[in-house]
Order: C-alpha cells, then structure tokens, then sequence
C-alpha cells in the first residue's frame, strides 16, 4: 500500500495496526494520528498528489491512500467526474496567491455521489449527487470524506460534465454581469477578448438571456473562422480576430450595436487594449485573468477623456465574503440552465487512468482542446 509520502510510511509501520492515517479537511495534506480502527471508514483512494510546485507533468503522480475515518458529521463522497482548470495548474506550480500546502492532492472542484454518511449528517444521503460548494481542493481522487458543511446536494438529471464544471467558469462569468456595471436589457452590450474560453462562452449565453449584446474578440489562429460560427450559434452578436481590428476606429465596426458599457479581459497585453477601444465614456474593464503573461496599458487619454475604470474579478475572494448561500443558489440556477440546454460549453471526458493525457492537453500541448474533465 502506497501512502502519500515514504517517509510517513515509514514511521507509520512502527505503531501498531490500530494507527490510522487521515487526510486533513482542507483535503489533502497528511497527518499521522492515532486512534482506534472505526467502524466507518471509507474505501482506499487513488488520487492525483504532488509533494512539490513545479511543473504539473513532472510534480504529479497517482498513489493509493488508505482508507479514512468517517466521523460523525462527515460524508464520505465517490467521485463521478473533476476537471483540469488552469487554476489548478497555477497551484501546482506554486504561482497561485491561495493554495493547499505541500504534499497535496490536486482539484478544486468537481461532482461526486455520497457514499457513506456520519451518524449526525441528515441533510444527504447514499446515492445523492453533490458538489463542494464553494470549492474545496482534493478532487482528484476516488473517495473525497469531509464534512458535510462543505457539500451541496444539487438535482442529479443535470449532466455529469457540467455539474463537474458549474463553479468556477460559469459562476465567474455571472458575477462579472452582475456585479460592476447596471445594464439594461435594451440598450446595452458587453465585449470581451478570449471569447472562445468557457467563462467567454457562458458570457454570451448568460448576456443573451438578458437581452444584452455581445462583441467578442478571439486570436488569430487555424480554425478561428469555425470558432466565430460556434460563437455566434452560441448567440454572440458580433465576433472578431485581433486582427480585424487593426482600424483607425474599430466603433465602427459595431454597426446598429451600441457601445459597450462592460468589457471582460482574461488576456491582458493588446488584447486588453482592443477591449479598452471599444468601451464606451465611462465604461468599466473587468479583469479576471492574464493568459498572455503581459501588461495592460491603458493611454492617458483613456482616463481623462474616456473615464474608464479598470476593476479585477477573483471569484474565491468574492466567495470568501461569506456568500455561500447566495454562491449555491446561483449554482442551481446555472445547473438549470445547463439541464435545459441554455448554458452549453465543450468538454472532454477522460478516464482517470488517463489523467496524464488529460494533463498534457490541458498544458497546451496537443493544441487547443476543449476542458478536460476527468471520470472515476
């Protein structure tokens, strides 16, 4: 049997057979303790776990970990399915501002069924589907147990992929509508870059159903004109390459559409820019990711005769503002849609045993490939 780390193996097998190991609540860290064998205890895991940031194709391994205790207000949970988000990425590597300690077990968020139960949980029950809610590293792993303050039961007609996915892509882009600008259901439109993204994607649907327009800008790469069709099915009003927008005054390309109050960035460098252009006086940037690695620059002119501001969007710090309730409310709500086929996005469902596949496309390294979800 494989723990998480040789060396707490090794000290373990100097107690008797009654030490147990447990993984710590925040779901992932080993700590050794001693206690009788419990009477509830969840099956042995396997689990994606890395001892050190680095990159995750070199840090990463599967290792079989022993089973833990089920205390009394636990829920023991089997994972169904937990995608690959760049944010993970990021906490692997060590570059993201909150992450587990090492060694930890990798995954943010994801779906799973209960499996077993402590003896003063009554909210779930074997054979519900639920979700960490607000999300909870560890889940790339079998068997998840941690209290049931931490789960949520959600309706189990919603596919498995997006009950996966829900929290932290298509959230984000709903609090982005929301939170910054007021806009109105006639009259108003948003542009953003990195349009092709599952927050962009979920940006247009969500806008859409509001009535509010949207002008998207993607990169310049093979197939982007099948990636303007796809938008637009999805509802986009407008979608443009970076290049198209090499004009004197790209306004002018809007047509009968009006300016935009709200642009979303998750590029940064001149894709940021383009969005800056279209803005209308007064009109407010959010950002909530940097795929380029670059800086935004914003002219002075922008601020003195524009007034443009210039706001960012972390979703796990808007869920540490205790929003629980309001955060699993929306989660219902964006399920529902999913469930109805009014909030659609790509994935890709991979077994575990092919979590390294999985990794390397999520890593850029076949190309571009749609969010990499992997199945227990």
């Amino acid at each position: 049997m494989a723990a998480l780390m040789k060396s707490v193996t090794v000290r373990a097998l100097k107690f008797s057979p009654a030490v147990k190991f447990r993984l710590t609540r925040c779901g992932g860290t080993p700590e050794l303790s001693i206690r009788s064998i419990s009477s509830v205890m969840s099956p042995p895991s396997k689990a994606i776990v890395y001892e050190q940031h680095g990159s995750p194709d070199s840090v990463t391994r599967f290792v079989n970990l022993p089973p833990v205790e089920v205390r009394e207000n636990d829920v023991c949970v089997k994972m169904l399915a937990a995608p690959i988000n760049p944010s993970d990425i990021n906490r692997i590597e060590g570059v993201y501002p909150v992450r587990p300690p090492v060694p930890a077990i990798g995954g943010y968020e994801g779906v799973g069924e209960v499996y077993t139960v402590g003896s003063k949980v009554n909210g779930l029950s074997p054979g519900d589907w639920v979700i960490p809610s607000p999300p909870s590293s560890g889940t790339w792993q079998t068997y998840v147990v941690k209290e049931e303050s931490v789960w949520h039961k959600i309706d189990k007609t919603c596919p498995m992929e997006y009950a996966a996915t829900i929290t932290v892509n298509p959230l984000t882009a709903l609090r982005m509508l929301e939170d910054f600008v007021s806009l109105n259901s006639v009259g108003d439109s948003v542009v953003q870059n990195g349009a092709t993204s599952i927050v962009g994607q979920c940006v247009i649907q969500l806008a859409r159903l509001r009535g509010i327009s949207t002008i998207n800008i993607i990169r310049d790469r093979a197939g982007s004109d099948d990636a303007k069709e796809n938008l637009k099915a999805l509802g986009a009003d407008e979608v443009f390459s970076e290049s198209q927008l090499n004009v004197k005054n790209v306004k002018s390309l809007l047509g009968n559409l009006p300016e935009p109050a709200l642009g979303f960035n998750c590029v940064g460098g001149i894709a940021a820019s383009l969005v800056l252009k279209f803005l209308r006086e007064g009109g407010t940037i959010v950002t909530y990711g940097g795929m380029s690695k670059k800086p935004i620059t914003v002219s002075t002119t922008s601020f003195i005769f524009k007034d443009l501001a210039l706001r960012g969007f972390w979703l796990q710090n808007w869920l540490s503002l205790g929003k629980v309730k309001e955060c699993r409310e929306m989660i219902d709500y964006l399920l529902g849609l999913a469930r109805d086929g009014k909030l659609k996005y790509e994935t890709e469902l991979v077994p575990f045993e092919e979590f390294s596949v999985a990794l390397d496309k999520s890593l850029g390294k076949l190309g571009r490939q749609p969010k990499q979800v992997i199945t227990f």
